[in-house]
C-alpha cells in the first residue's frame, strides 16, 4: 500500500463548521482527516462523528510552545504530553510539532535546544508508538520569524535524535519556497520524513493552481515505498469538493 491524502480541515474547510465538514470529506472520496488545534475543539463530538464515518485521524498539532528556547521545554513537554491523551482517545498516530522562533541566540544553540528537548520527548512518544513530525516553514513568505526553514537542517536533527518516533514534516509547498530540489531532497530522506503537506504555489491555494508538479512528486514520493500520509493543507479559492476530487486524481 502506498502513500495516501488526508484532509487538513483546519485549512481547506476554514472558518466552516468542523463535524459538516468532516462529512464533506468522506463524500469527496477521502478516507482520512487531520486537524491544527485541538484545545478550542469538541473533542468527544469529533471522535463520535469519526467514528460514525470511519475517518481515520491522521494528525493533529501539539501546542505552540517553543523549543529553541530552553526556558520553555517544561512546558512543551507538558503540552506534548496533554496532545498526546487527545491523540489516543482519537487513535491519532501523528502529532506535528513547530519548533519555535528565532530567539536571536546563535543557530548552534538554538539547534541544540531543539534536540536536547526532542530527545526528552522520546520515551513517552515510544511507549504509546505515535510519532512527532517537526515542521520546517518557510520564512520568505509566510514565518518571517520562524527558527526551522531548511529542511536538511530538520533531517539533521531527527538524525541526532535518533528514534523512529521523531521525525520530518515535509510541507512541499514550503520547502518548495525556501530550497528547491523537492524530489531529491524527499528520495535522499525518505527515512526521516514521517508526513508531507502540499498546496499549490503562488498563493497556497489548490495543488493543480500554481508553479509546483504534484503528479511528479506524488509519483516520485510512491517510488519509495512511503506509506503514510499526504496531508492537503491549501486554502481553497474553488469550489472545496471539486478541488478535492481534482487533488484525489493525483495520487490514483
Amino acid at each position: 500500500m502506498g502513500a495516501s491524502f488526508s484532509v487538513c480541515v483546519d485549512a481547506v474547510f476554514r472558518g466552516k463548521d468542523f463535524l459538516e465538514s468532516m462529512s464533506a470529506i468522506k463524500h469527496a472520496g477521502f478516507e482520512a482527516y487531520e486537524f491544527w488545534s485541538y484545545w478550542d475543539k469538541d473533542i468527544e463530538s469529533i471522535y463520535d462523528q469519526q467514528k460514525k464515518l470511519n475517518l481515520t485521524p491522521v494528525a493533529i498539532c501539539t501546542k505552540f510552545i517553543s523549543l529553541t528556547n530552553p526556558a520553555t521545554r517544561d512546558a512543551y513537554i507538558h503540552g506534548l504530553k496533554e496532545t498526546l491523551t487527545v491523540a489516543e482517545k482519537l487513535g491519532c498516530k501523528m502529532i506535528i510539532s513547530q519548533v519555535g522562533s528565532d530567539t536571536g541566540q546563535s543557530r548552534t544553540a538554538q539547534h541544540e535546544s531543539i534536540i536536547a528537548g526532542l530527545k526528552q520527548c522520546v520515551h513517552c512518544l515510544e511507549r504509546r508508538d505515535i510519532v512527532l513530525a517537526i515542521e520546517p516553514l518557510n520564512v520568505r513568505v509566510d514565518h518571517a520569524d520562524y527558527y526551522l526553514y531548511s529542511s536538511d537542517e530538520a533531517f539533521d536533527i531527527v538524525k541526532a535524535v535518533n528514534s523512529d518516533n521523531v521525525k520530518v514534516l515535509y510541507d512541499i509547498y514550503h520547502q518548495h519556497i525556501t530550497e528547491g530540489d523537492i524530489i531529491n531532497g524527499i528520495e535522499n530522506n525518505i527515512d526521516k520524513i514521517g508526513h508531507f503537506h502540499a498546496a499549490g504555489y503562488p498563493g497556497r491555494h489548490e495543488l493543480y493552481n500554481g508553479e509546483i508538479n504534484y503528479p511528479e512528486i506524488f509519483q516520485r514520493i510512491q517510488g519509495t515505498g512511503f506509506s503514510r500520509y499526504i496531508g492537503l493543507e491549501y486554502f481553497p479559492i474553488e469550489e472545496v469538493s471539486a478541488g478535492l476530487k481534482n487533488a484525489l486524481r493525483m495520487i490514483k
